[in-house]
């Protein structure tokens, strides 16, 4: 396998530190708010590649952890709008998160730790940068001093004038050099707070992720993941934090990340009002699956135009790829190579889904192998888990039943050369968005 490592700027070969735990780690949500487009991207993207590193080492040979930030400035400020608890406003879109990242497919990571579990060591790494002359308290705060570290900047590769620009670094009197971060932070009685070496506080952003990839995958680990925004100043900061603490000379030998979406050509903004969640997606009607696919359809690295036409668009195709399914028995059987191969080259999906069209070409013409080869390619990207008529009627419910009746009902007129009747309930279901398919011996149904 290869995969473009974004510290050193090539296309490196993986080889994991120990093949039998092979350890991934991907920044989570901070819980505050429903996840939009650009938030379900990389939980996307890295579910992808927890599948295919399952598929290679064994499914319990991978271990995945994905935080979940429920400590934060912008958390507070969002409870204070509500008018909940914290966590009252962390537990609603904790769920929230779950719930729609289930929607599209999305496994459980592995291992979640909340940040909030991690207080202690957190407070374990600031104490050790402190003694080892990285970090000093300061104004009720403790800040990383990013001088110590020479590599600083090494991920981002950008000098100290554009680290500045675009860290927009906080100007404060108790700061030693306006490049130092904050690991710690005084909170008010009103505010979320644990007791410290330092008093009454809460820890800054960077240092949670820092110490619960040490907790569950130790001080150097095989592969880091998150959005491409999250390079500066968060990976880079976290790289600086924990390579001190810890004395390596790396903390992930592989950092890897998704490019940023957009929604018809703009960046995604309130101002706008552009901003696409996943939970207002599905309520328009959008399936989870169609909108995984419309995430997978650039390659990972890439920026992604979404747009409702091209979630349309993914409806259609997998209609297509269920089609080339319905009516068949399907054994089970191994991965095509050639979706391997694509998505063992960078997670090449674009590759790998030109794979799956043409396995449908052939599945259509009656090609026994090229379906069985559909189906498991499919679902090695998480794509086709439902059986054909389970994707075809939807969420039907309670109305298959009668959608199955009127069904009989017009056979039974087409039968007795009634066509005026029969066309009559094609025009009715029609209206109720539901599509009719005849067939030789039977009539098939869909939601269109």
């Amino acid at each position: 396998m290869r995969f473009y490592n974004s510290l050193t700027r090539r296309t490196e070969i993986f080889v994991p530190l120990d093949p039998e735990r092979v350890r991934l780690y991907v920044c989570g949500p901070t819980v505050y708010d429903f996840a939009h487009i650009g938030n379900a991207r990389p939980v996307v993207v890295f579910d992808l590649l927890f599948r295919l590193l399952r598929h290679r080492f064994g499914e319990g040979q991978v271990i995945y952890a994905r935080n979940i930030t429920d400590v934060d400035d912008k958390i507070v400020a969002a409870a204070a709008t509500s008018g909940e608890t914290i966590e009252q406003l962390t537990g609603r879109t904790a769920r929230a998160f779950h719930d729609d990242m289930a929607a599209l497919g999305a496994l459980p990571p592995s291992v979640e730790p909340r940040a909030t579990q991690a207080i202690a060591e957190m407070i374990d790494l600031i104490g050790v940068l402190i003694a080892k002359g990285h970090a000093y308290a300061a104004g009720g705060h403790v800040l990383f001093a990013a001088g110590s570290f020479p590599d600083y900047g090494a991920l981002s590769r950008r000098g100290r004038d554009a680290l500045l620009a675009g860290a927009r670094i906080e100007v404060a009197p108790y700061k030693r050099d306006s490049m130092d971060f904050v690991l710690w932070k005084p909170s008010t009685g009103e505010q979320p707070g644990w007791d410290s070496p330092w008093g009454r506080g809460r820890p800054g952003w960077h240092i949670e992720c820092s110490a619960m990839a040490w907790r569950h995958l130790g001080p150097v680990f095989d592969i880091h993941g998150g959005g491409l925004d999250l390079i500066f100043p968060h990976h880079e900061n976290e790289i600086a934090q924990s390579r001190c603490a810890h004395g390596s000379g790396r903390m992930a030998q592989l950092w890897m990340h998704n490019g940023y979406v957009v929604v018809d050509g703009e960046k995604m903004s309130k101002s706008l009002g552009n901003v696409l969640t996943v939970r207002q997606l599905l309520a328009e009607g959008h399936s989870g699956e169609a909108i995984r696919l419309a995430l997978l359809s650039g390659h990972y690295r890439q920026p992604l135009d979404v747009t409702r036409g091209k979630l349309r668009e993914a409806k259609v195709q997998l209609d297509r790829f269920y089609g080339a399914l319905r009516g068949r028995a399907v054994p089970a059987v191994a991965p095509p190579a050639a979706v391997l191969e694509a998505l063992e080259e960078d997670l090449n999906t674009p590759k790998a889904l030109a794979v799956l069209h043409a396995l449908a070409n052939r599945a259509h013409r009656g090609d026994a192998a090229a379906t069985a080869a559909l189906q498991s390619g499919g679902r090695l990207l998480g794509l086709l888990p439902a059986g054909p008529e389970d994707w075809f009627r939807g969420d039907a419910g309670a109305a298959a039943a009668e959608i199955e009746a009127l069904v009989a009902a017009r056979q039974e007129a087409r039968r007795a050369r009634d066509f005026v009747r029969a066309d009559r309930i094609r025009d009715n279901l029609k209206a109720r968005g539901i599509e009719l398919e005849d067939g030789p011996q039977e009539t098939a149904w869909r939601r269109a």
